[in-house]
């Protein structure tokens, strides 16, 4: 695909495949910050907004790799516009929703949609891109979309909600969505992978089961009680999904997760900064939403103001980080991150941000500085050790990551939130947001200390390694085939 198309055509596919992300990644801020409205008008829990961000993340995280998988075996465009379809569809009956239950049915709907974007999007571009410094750099405009999302997302969520009402923030996919979808259709070429997996419905099973059972246990923990016979069952059943996965993946030639592919250092560092990294973000905008707006009785155009600054470092840092990897390796980047997003959250946790506007600002740029630098070398590492015959898989894996990690920020910093207010928020929301916004801080240092062991000449070695032992197979398929007699 890479060779029949021209410079600009490279560049309008990437342009094409921004445009998923910036749909998919722009729901999730606009819905942020209308969670209080929402919450007002269907009387809902802290439990019940957790699912209305959760049941799309956790349906996302589940279904990422099996969607990966596919679109290397039936055709990247061809997958990608059924998610560029089903999502849109999702969104309009999201706007419909007449209670919570039903907005949390129609978000698993968008999210079907949405396992068909990201993984495929990234897919797309890394077999399109195929010069390491040009793919690196396509990847640094890849994670700017996520800082336009973020910068758009509580500005034009909080002018929505407040002038025509929450439904409005999913007509906003609406004209992105069918413009995508038409462009897809016209300049998109159509690939495959040349050995694509086998299915795999014992090991999607098993990842649904350990994701679906450890989220609701996390989520309902506070209601129901951390040592109830419901909980203590849910977190069993992800237990026993956990050491299924564990036990019999390695026994298939083609299993959905490969774990070989975990013996890379960088590759294993990236996946868990990936979790860290997405479990502060998702933390991070799930407490300053309920805040500025419970607590502080700002709007949600106000309240989107305030979390600006953040968006605008996103947006800036991530090319610049885009360009680092490309230049220097995701090293220097994976240490910025993690420092930023470290002192981010001791501001927060340790000086009380929450009642210093000034501080507070500072604690929005840090994270936005750091958040921006972590997601361009999370990608790169990915896919860049990888055979390009694999990629599909290792970005599914990075993408599967990042939701993973959202879905369990929003799980446990809300679980944790849920336990610590007694009556109000408005009373006790900062005793009780101080405990979540240390475990913020905790998944910085982990974003620190990983990217300095995983990035180093040691892990290197490990990718390499990793590379070759992945290639030997299908070496040794290619030359069976090529010695076997014509008329086998």
């Amino acid at each position: 695909m890479p060779d029949e198309l021209t410079h600009r055509g490279r560049l309008l596919v990437l342009a094409i495949c921004c445009m998923s992300l910036l749909i998919v990644s722009l729901d999730n801020t606009i819905l942020n910050v209308a969670l209080p409205t929402m919450r007002r008008e269907f009387d809902a829990s802290v439990s019940g907004m957790q699912w209305t961000i959760d049941a799309y993340t956790l349906v996302l995280a589940s279904l990422l790799m099996l969607a990966g998988s596919t679109a290397d075996r039936i055709g990247r465009r061809k997958v990608f516009q059924a998610g560029l379809v089903t999502f849109t569809v999702g969104s309009v009956l999201c706007s419909l929703a007449p209670d919570l239950e039903s907005l949390v049915a129609f978000r698993m709907i968008q999210a079907v949609g949405g396992s068909m974007l990201n993984p495929v999007a990234m897919s797309i571009i890394t077999n399109t891109f195929t010069e390491p410094r040009e793919r690196a750099r396509a990847i640094g405009v890849w994670g700017g979309v996520v800082g336009i999302s973020m910068a758009a997302g509580p500005l034009v969520g909080g002018l929505l909600v407040d002038s025509v009402g929450w439904r409005s923030i999913f007509w906003v996919n609406l004209p992105v969505g069918l413009a995508a979808l038409f462009l897809t259709m016209r300049y998109v070429p159509e690939s495959r992978a040349p050995k694509p997996r086998r299915p795999d419905p014992v090991g999607q099973l098993l990842v649904i089961v350990l994701l679906g059972a450890l989220t609701y246990a996390i989520i309902e923990a506070p209601s129901a009680g951390w040592t109830s016979p419901l909980i203590l069952a849910f977190a069993g059943a992800a237990l026993l999904g956990l050491a299924g996965l564990v036990l019999y993946e390695p026994r298939r030639a083609e299993p959905l997760i490969d774990l070989r592919f975990f013996r890379s250092a960088p590759f294993s560092g990236a996946t868990v900064i990936a979790v860290c990294a997405f479990a502060s973000l998702g933390g991070f905008l799930f407490l300053s939403t309920l805040y500025l707006q419970d607590v502080r009785g700002l709007d949600a155009l106000h309240a989107g103001l305030w979390m600006l600054p953040m968006a605008a470092m996103t947006l800036v840092c991530a090319p610049l980080s885009g360009r680092l990897v490309g230049s220097r390796g995701p090293r220097l980047s994976l240490l910025i991150a993690g420092v930023a997003m470290t002192v981010s959250g001791i501001l927060f946790a340790a000086f009380e941000a929450a009642d210093e506007p000034g501080t507070r600002f500072l604690a929005y740029v840090l994270f936005g500085l750091g958040f921006g630098f972590v997601n361009a070398p999370i990608t790169n590492t990915a896919v860049a050790g990888m055979p390009r015959a694999q990629a599909g898989v290792a970005a599914a894996v990075a993408s599967t990551s990042r939701q993973i990690g959202q879905t369990l920020g929003v799980a446990v910093i809300g679980a944790v939130l849920a336990s610590g207010v007694a009556s109000s928020y408005a009373k006790d929301f900062t005793a009780a947001s101080r405990p979540a916004w240390w475990i913020i801080t905790g998944c910085g240092v982990a974003v620190l200390l990983l990217g300095a062991v995983t990035s180093g000449r040691w892990a290197r070695g490990t990718a390499e390694r990793t590379a070759r032992r992945l290639e030997e197979p299908e070496v040794a398929a290619t030359a069976r085939e090529a010695t076997s007699p014509s008329d086998r």
